[in-house]
């Protein structure tokens, strides 16, 4: 299987390169395992569909349609399976070629400092003379956490995702140029059995995973990457600072962290118990507690100076011998009595083991931190000046990021549930026997004085049902989480479809119910838990402001923000938005209520961290993380940045160590470089333009009304939808332990905004990622000469309006007509799908056009012609799976009885295709 090809730049060749050689061992394999006939049936499918694209024209379409129809059951799945390979390789080959160029930058770095760097932050700081106080001062401030999410989990499986880290790693180790000739030949040699491996390997999940698989995928990249990379980022801050302003002391604060929902989501997830809670936690500490053991062990191998050599201080020779007693038996005791540094970390390593047991092991991670500071002391007696121990530093800055808890786990549940729960238990004890009758005053009302009573409101001697003692039980373990773990084990309590101020109170009732939040009898609060609404729809983003200042007014809330350091945590949901509203609507309402609530928090003296609940897909918020962050209000970035890293990208983010660094290096350049800006009283990087609110608010309501006019407003919407998308097939898919509706409903409104995502992008339509932004930008471009100069000004000088725009030309990029077409084959109803697919057909020409009108190019993506070049590399080779998909789904529909293999083979083509648009939902 040989690559396509198209244009692209010089910089691409070694990716080419790579991708034909991996291409031509899987030709190899083919052979090998389904003899030349399944080769030649393969290459003459890629054939015509590379012709295909390169001269639409009846012929080759309907031979290519000719082809995949005649195919039978056993070559039809070896073929998917081929293409479908042939995917996890590109994606293998891409990897190792974004590592390729960032070596490249850094073997040049005297002459060209790489875009995106930490280091070409601080150049450029220096450059624009930004002092040394001023980006202290950011420093201070500055706040990023990433959480990772299963929703959805990856579509690939994690054997797969190791296949590929490990032959990205031989193309890796294959461009050394003092290779041998017979060392060359035997990576080779391990290549081949690498993708031999890959095609012998199931790719499907023969069952769905549980919360708990979901729990150890996470981990794995925590394991793998994280709990190195991320203190390294910190490391070349505080580095590339030293170099750059060497007259400052520096010392970088840790700025950067990572959370995770992966065992505290139960939004819609019966699955997530406080049990289940619970037993994630303990993963956590177990993995963390490892993590530590095995760099305590490589310092004691590495520090072996002796006191007959080395002053050591007279602290840590001080605790030695009682330590020794009071923690260790004779047989673990360091034998030689003058290697003291030896000694200590015997004595570390045993406590560290014992975590957990009172006497013996470390109570807290501040514990460990504490004896790590000693030694660290301790080396500054006899360590040449400006040479630090690296190794120690990095391990004082780990227990720092992680604790004992390895990553803050946030809890989530929807506002209905707490509500339900607070009705049963208001009823029981005669407070309000239709709790959820009252209007929103009286709720309000009602909870603000419950909150100020001290007394507690649970009854022993009551039986509860069972969805509220689940609800009891979770604040229960939040207030052990916080007493065995430590209270940033679970710092946050989100509250999905917040609408209104009781849906925050309900939460704060119930902690306090749970002695997470505590009203003590002298009128002082104690808080624990911060609880933060998640705003998602477009009707919740515009009374966001609202129902935040309502909180604000109150002084019961207002103590348990004083108990918070008075800082609110608030989330925005991209995918319902989006949903809900269209993509352009929903990012523009986003903006705005950020903008809104941050001027009204301002006004309350209250800080604020803006949670950014994005999807890994374009339809629900997706796109790189540096440009995510770029798009925000620049005012809101001192703030604290807080989103979502979803299943789908931690492999194409996290699974290298490399790409990791260079993916969160490129963030931490952007928001430095951003908040930096905002600060600095001689830039006013946060000011907008009115003339673009007013446009981008004109173009918002235009584009909103086109997009409900058809979700919303066509009867026959949902029809389309259900028929001309694998929507009812991917139920079988095993990629997520969460149903795909809230509810188990088949309504709209109750499906996810995942499975929404991923059926349309399964399809090639793509449509909740760019549909009705052209209406809106076309109407306003219209109505005078003036207005598209306008729109082009926006694209050039509001970070927003041009992340939005270049979003959206991503949108179309990896949206196909032809192929949709197919889909809309699928659709029983002739007149329905010959009308909806062409109302498609037409905004998604009117977006193209005006997109490219506000760019000045003349084609969309020009100016990133890497990932130009990645999509016309992949085309030839996803067409066929989405021809196949149509075949086998219309077979599949057109039986009584479910057919194993058929489904099987439909699965096989989502998986493939998912791979080949690296998205799912």
């Amino acid at each position: 299987m040989m690559t396509t090809i198209t244009q692209v730049n010089d910089s691409g060749l070694p990716l080419r390169r790579d991708v034909k050689f991996l291409g031509n061992i899987l030709g190899e394999i083919l052979v090998s395992q389904g003899g030349t006939e399944l080769l030649d049936k393969v290459e003459r499918i890629r054939t015509i569909s590379k012709i295909l694209r390169n001269q639409e024209d009846d012929k080759t379409y309907d031979l290519l349609k000719q082809e995949i129809s005649t195919l039978g059951s056993p070559m039809r799945k070896q073929v998917i399976r081929a293409f479908s390979v042939y995917f996890h390789l590109v994606n293998a080959a891409e990897q190792n070629h974004r590592i390729r160029r960032r070596r490249e930058y850094q073997l040049q770095s005297e002459i060209n400092v790489q875009p995106g760097s930490i280091e070409n932050a601080i150049v450029s700081l220096k450059d624009n003379h930004i002092s040394a106080d001023i980006i202290q001062n950011v420093l201070t401030k500055l706040s990023l956490e990433l959480i990772i999410t299963a929703h959805p989990t990856e579509a690939t499986k994690r054997s797969i995702l190791e296949i590929q880290k490990r032959i990205a790693s031989i193309l890796q180790q294959k461009e050394n140029p003092l290779l041998s000739k017979r060392e060359r030949k035997k990576l080779e040699e391990s290549l081949f059995n690498e993708v031999t491996v890959l095609w012998q390997t199931d790719e499907l999940r023969h069952n769905k995973p549980t919360v708990i698989d979901e729990v150890r995928n996470g981990l794995y990249y925590f394991d793998q990457t994280l709990f190195d990379v991320l203190p390294d980022i910190h490391q070349e801050v505080e580095d590339s600072l030293k170099e750059h302003y060497p007259d400052r002391l520096w010392n970088v604060p840790h700025f950067l962290r990572f959370g995770s929902w992966i065992g505290g989501d139960r939004d819609g997830n019966p699955n997530v118990t406080a049990e289940v809670t619970w037993e994630t936690l303990h993963k956590q500490q177990r993995l963390v507690l490892k993590k530590y053991k095995a760099v305590l062990i490589e310092l004691m191998k590495r520090f072996s100076q002796s006191t007959t050599r080395v002053k050591i201080s007279e602290e840590l020779l001080g605790s030695l011998d009682e330590e020794e007693t009071k923690y260790l038996t004779e047989d673990k005791k360091w034998v030689h009595e003058g290697e003291a540094y030896r000694r200590k970390f015997a004595i570390m390593i045993e406590r560290l083991k014992q975590v957990g047991k009172p006497e013996i092991g470390y109570k807290s991670s501040e514990e460990l931190l504490e004896d790590l500071f000693m030694i660290h002391r301790s080396t500054y007696q006899h360590q040449p000046t400006n040479h630090e121990l690296k190794l120690l530093q990095k391990l004082i800055r780990q227990v720092q990021l992680f604790g004992f808890h390895l990553a803050t786990l946030d809890i989530r549940n929807h506002s209905g549930e707490h509500e339900a729960a607070i009705g049963e238990i208001l009823k029981k004890v005669h407070i309000a026997n239709d709790y959820t009758a009252l209007t929103e005053d009286e709720k309000v009302s009602l909870l603000e004085s419950l909150l100020k009573d001290p007394r507690p409101l649970l009854s022993l001697h009551e039986d509860y049902s069972k969805e509220t003692q689940e609800i009891l039980q979770v604040f229960q373990m939040i207030k052990k989480a916080h007493e065995k773990f430590g209270k940033r084990s679970i710092s946050v309590y989100l509250v999905s479809m917040t609408q209104s101020a009781s849906d925050l109170l309900e939460v704060l009732l119930l902690a306090k119910e749970a002695g997470v939040y505590r009203l003590h009898t002298d009128g002082t609060v104690e808080t624990d838990l911060n609880v933060a609404p998640l705003l998602e729809t477009i009707d919740d983003l515009t009374a966001g402001p609202k129902i935040m200042e309502t909180l604000f007014q109150m002084p019961v809330y207002r103590h348990h923000l004083s108990g918070m350091g008075d800082q609110q945590e608030i989330m925005l949901g991209y995918s319902d938005g989006s949903k809900d509203g269209g993509t352009l609507t929903a990012n523009w309402k986003l903006y705005k209520a950020q903008v809104e609530i941050h001027e009204m928090a301002k006004k309350y003296k209250i800080g604020l961290k803006f949670f950014h609940g994005r999807g890994g897909s374009l339809g629900r918020g997706g796109g790189p993380l540096n440009r995510s962050l770029l798009s925000q209000p620049a005012e809101t970035l001192g703030d604290g940045v807080k989103i979502t890293e979803q299943g789908e990208v931690l492999s194409s983010r996290y699974l290298l160590e490399d790409i990791a660094y260079r993916s969160l290096e490129q963030a931490t350049s952007t928001l430095l470089k951003a908040a930096t800006n905002v600060l600095n009283e001689s830039e006013q990087g946060h000011i907008r333009d009115e003339r673009w609110v007013s446009t981008i608010e004109e173009i918002s309501e235009r584009s909103l009304a086109k997009y409900q006019s058809l979700v919303f407003e066509d009867p026959d919407f949902l029809t389309y939808f259900n028929q001309a998308t694998p929507l009812g097939e991917l139920a079988d898919l095993n990629i997520g332990s969460r149903p795909m509706s809230r509810k188990n409903s088949n309504k709209f409104e109750n499906l996810r905004a995942i499975p929404w995502v991923f059926a349309w992008t399964q399809s090639r339509q793509l449509l909740p990622a760019w549909y009705a932004a052209g209406t809106g930008l076309e109407a306003f471009a219209s109505k005078n000469t003036e207005n598209l100069s306008i729109l082009k000004e926006m694209y050039h000088e509001w970070p927003f309006f041009r992340s939005t725009v270049d979003n959206l030309q991503m949108a179309l990029m990896k949206a196909d007509i032809p192929t949709a077409k197919e889909y809309s084959s699928l659709v029983e109803d002739r007149e329905i799908a010959d009308r909806i697919f062409g109302n498609i057909v037409e905004e998604y020409n009117k977006t193209k056009d005006i997109l490219l009108k506000i760019t000045g190019d003349q084609e969309l993506l020009e100016r990133t012609p890497n990932i130009q070049d990645s999509v016309h590399r992949r085309n030839p080779y996803v067409d066929p799976l989405n021809f196949l998909q149509v075949e086998l789904i219309k077979e599949l529909r057109a039986i009584e009885e479910p057919d194993d293999e058929l489904i099987t083979q439909v699965l096989l083509t989502i998986s493939g295709i998912a791979a080949g648009l690296r998205n799912t939902g």
